[in-house]
């Protein structure tokens, strides 16, 4: 009925057919967890297929639903699984839960390619997976060369009718090169520059029905071969979106996209788009607390089982450990559908089980949690000694998952029982090691710890040796100082605890915070629309508490209100350590409305009050920079902005103000730089008259009409890194791996004396994206995040047969490295910056 009605409504409106061809790409979109009627779907969609020949059916079903449909309804299977071969129908988007993708990790995205092929091949063998395409905007600027290492050959960046949560600009005509940030070109067919968002909707351009005005844009613009595409609502009961037979709206036929771009497309171009991670234009409920939340919890288990399999495979390269391949697969499964974009755009939505996405979330990612906690304590335990020997000595293993040497700051609870309060800490080399002794009887001292490796510090008997302690603390009545050897801190007691002055000492003692503005540096402020004003954290005073002070750290608790609501943040500095770290914590005690303005139920109207981030609540950092340049992080790429400001107020005028770990301002003139990290992917704010500012609070009604309320006290982790000379030059990204990944301490009796690492990438500016244990060797992961183009160095410190370059699908890319690019123990690489490369490493 509603198919029928809507080849009526074209036909009232005019629709014409074109003597011209024009095609459009139906399918259907969703899955057992989005939406995806098990009891009748499956045999619709096959019933549909031999009624209508004409018809072509693009898929981007989540892969675990085929497990649903093969157990409830196996008729409506065996018949499905008989024409999904056939060329009539494509797969068109495998990953497992059909992630955002620009939200999330890039190891996370190759994981959901990954699992998913998988899922789907092992219910259907024979698919081969040619053409990207998606429903919802799934795109990050990374993704050519992840998917044509997984085989794919081209890429759609269209999704018409469902973009609620944002677009990709409009650019080119029929097809374009899309360049990602390595380099690597994959064909596409683009959101046409003629292709204008719908009048009157805020969820759809003008492909979702190929409708004569858009057709008609499309031959002015000389496109020779226009095409749609609607990938359908799995829960609806449409067959053909278009109609069928004679009756197909403007005499549109029916393609695939693999059908279009070899049959029927020119199936090449000179169109060469270096698609930046702007291009693509989201906006999602930033600042929400339950969007806080969810990309909390999905950032902790990124980072949870990333390591956990390093870790893992740490100990397979020392002792042949090896964990439970299957908890690992279950771990990342649940992580996956923690990602899926329906958990972010609508996470107030009940599940089939009654529960919401949100709620969800928490359970998945928990499981998530436990599993990598897991591997990580028995991979630790597995490097223990013959547990029946007696140790006169008490040893301290840290282990680095990274693939560089760091120097960081570590703490090791000691036993309860341990009496000793006069001992010695000693490294393999017989050097001592200063310490101090923490509350809760916790030893913390600067260790230094080789590249994805470990080293190992003995506990002895007698007098431990001081260091002199660079940190100091001046308080004083009106304002306070917080001073090492890398930066002097001064916070302003009067204006709420934000920052007077921030002097960066190894940068010829640079003033980092701005004097002359209408902003103080560290100042949390947000617009209060209930009472129709701005409120700022500047106008009440605060208070300090000096909470750490030793050889190595110093914290300071600042206390203090924003309105009447109490606010605790603590800041830290430490020996060596050129982050600043600061824990801020808002103890809402009830609800209050932040945002532009009371957004009522016209949730849908092109003018929204959760938009411009400039109203939200914002921890913000004017900075003493002549001008500015902006790059931010994004999933295997770095992306320098080309946005005057982050602006906008309405659908139609998105703009990409998403930070997923970094963003960097840098005075390109002088090379000041500084980098702000955050715990969770949200939204930054940044223009002319406007300093950079962390969105952290948003409540209000928002997207589907929910009151994204706050209902808990926040809690945000984020860091500052002043720093000069431009990002890569001074490692941003390898600190923020740090930072993510920090040291694992562990003590025990039973440990070897002795130091290690495994993988060294010697500062090559290259990551170690993931490290993994397989039946007969390891997988290793290598991203140039930071380096040159250039020939690098590797250095394997552990035995091995040979060595494998892969692509991600497996295939081998490189049957034997062990010739032209290894000498001993070193691997020869050069990776485009940005490019990433796998090892199959056999031993």
């Amino acid at each position: 009925m509603f198919r029928i009605c809507i080849t009526l409504l074209m036909s009232s409106l005019g629709f014409i057919l074109f003597a011209q061809n024009v095609y459009f790409v139906d399918g259907y979109h969703g899955g057992v967890y989005g939406h995806y009627p098990l009891e009748w779907k499956t045999r619709f969609i096959t019933d549909n297929y031999y009624k209508h020949p004409e018809w072509r059916i693009s898929l981007e079903i989540e892969p675990e639903t085929w497990d649903s449909v093969k157990v409830r309804t196996p008729e409506d299977y065996s018949r499905f699984e008989k024409i999904v071969t056939n060329e009539r129908v494509e797969f068109t988007n495998p990953t497992y839960a059909q992630p955002y993708c620009y939200n999330i990790s890039g190891e996370s995205i190759i994981r959901q390619f990954e699992y998913g092929i998988k899922k789907i091949n092992s219910h259907f063998p024979e698919i081969r997976f040619t053409t990207y395409s998606v429903e919802e905007p799934c795109f990050t600027s990374s993704l050519p060369q992840l998917l044509k290492s997984f085989g794919f050959r081209y890429a759609v960046l269209k999704c018409p009718n469902t973009c609620w949560g944002g677009y990709t600009r409009a650019h080119g005509k029929e097809l374009v090169n899309w360049i990602g940030p390595d380099g690597t070109i994959i064909l596409s067919v683009p959101r046409y520059e003629c292709e204008d968002l719908e009048k009157n909707s805020t969820w759809q351009t003008k492909a979702w029905n190929n409708s004569t005005a858009y057709l008609k844009d499309c031959f002015d613009s000389g496109i020779k071969n226009p095409v749609g595409m609607c990938f359908q609502d799995a829960g609806w009961k449409n067959g053909p979106w278009l109609g069928f037979g004679k009756n197909i709206s403007n005499n549109s036929t029916y393609v695939t996209w693999k059908e279009y771009i070899e049959k029927i497309s020119a199936g090449k171009t000179n169109d060469n788009w270096h698609f930046s991670q702007e291009d693509i234009q989201v906006n999602l409920m930033w600042g929400s607390q339950v969007l806080q939340r969810i990309g909390q919890q999905v950032r902790k288990s990124e980072n949870s089982i990333v390591t956990a399999e390093k870790m893992g495979t740490l100990a397979y390269l020392e002792n042949k450990y090896s964990y439970k391949k299957d908890q690992i697969d279950e771990a990342w499964r649940t992580l996956m559908l923690a990602q899926h974009h329906d958990s972010w755009i609508v996470p107030y939505n009940k599940l089939k089980n009654g529960r919401t996405w949100a709620d969800e979330i928490t359970r998945w990612t928990d499981n998530t949690n436990i599993t990598s906690g897991k591997v990580v304590s028995e991979a630790i335990k597995s490097f223990e000694t013959d547990m029946k020997s007696i140790n006169k000595d008490n040893f301290i293993r840290v282990f680095n998952t990274l693939g560089f040497q760091r120097k960081e700051i570590v703490s090791v609870r000691l036993p309860e029982n341990f009496s000793n309060t006069n001992f010695r800490i000693q490294d393999v080399r017989n050097k001592e090691i200063p310490y101090s002794i923490e509350k809760g009887n916790v030893v913390c001292f600067l260790a230094d710890v080789p590249s994805f490796g470990y080293a190992t510090y003995k506990m002895l008997p007698g007098k431990p040796i001081s260091e002199i302690k660079t940190q100091n603390f001046s308080p004083g009545s009106n304002e306070c100082i917080l001073e090492n050897e890398l930066y002097k801190i001064v916070f302003d007691l009067q204006k709420g605890g934000t920052i007077k002055s921030l002097i960066v000492k190894r940068n010829n003692n640079k003033e980092y915070a701005k004097k002359e503005s209408d902003y103080l540096f560290g100042e949390i402020r947000g617009y209060f629309y209930d009472e129709k004003r701005f409120h700022s954290s500047k106008e009440n005073r605060a208070r300090f508490t000096l909470i750490k002070d030793n050889q190595f750290e110093t914290a300071i608790l600042i206390e203090g209100y924003i309105a009447s609501i109490p606010f605790r943040q603590t800041v830290t500095i430490g020996k060596g350590n050129e982050r600043i770290d600061f824990d801020l914590e808002i103890d809402w005690k009830q609800n209050v409305g932040i945002g532009e303005y009371k957004q009522q139920n016209m949730w849908k109207d092109n003018r929204r009050a959760f938009c411009d981030d400039r109203f939200k609540l914002n921890v913000l950092f004017p900075v003493d920079f002549n001008s500015t340049k902006l790059y931010k992080n994004a999933p295997f790429d770095v992306c320098e902005s080309r946005l005057d400001n982050t602006f906008f107020n309405t659908w139609d005028s998105i703009k990409h103000n998403v930070i997923l770990n970094w963003i960097d301002l840098s005075d390109p003139d002088t090379g000041n730089s500084m980098a702000l990290f955050t715990d969770h992917t949200t939204s930054y704010s940044y223009g002319k008259n406007f300093p950079l500012g962390l969105t952290l609070q948003y409540s209000g009604k928002g997207l589907w009409g929910p009151n994204y309320t706050i209902t808990e006290p926040l809690h945000v982790k984020y860091a500052l890194y002043p720093h000069k000379e431009k990002w890569d030059k001074s490692s941003v990204s390898a600190k923020s791996d740090s930072w993510n990944q920090p040291l694992i301490t562990y003590l025990s009796g039973h440990l070897n004396f002795e130091s290690k690492s495994f993988i060294d990438l010697q500062n090559s500016g290259y990551e170690l994206s993931s490290v993994q244990t397989l039946i007969d060797g390891v997988l290793v992961r290598v991203f140039n995040a930071e380096g040159k183009d250039g020939i690098q160095k590797i250095k394997l410190n552990f035995p091995y047969n040979s060595i494998q370059e892969v692509e991600l699908n497996g295939e081998t890319k490189q049957s034997d490295l062990s010739i032209k690019a290894r000498s001993y123990n070193e691997l020869l690489l050069s990776i485009p910056k940005f490019g990433l490369r796998t090892f199959y490493i056999m031993n």
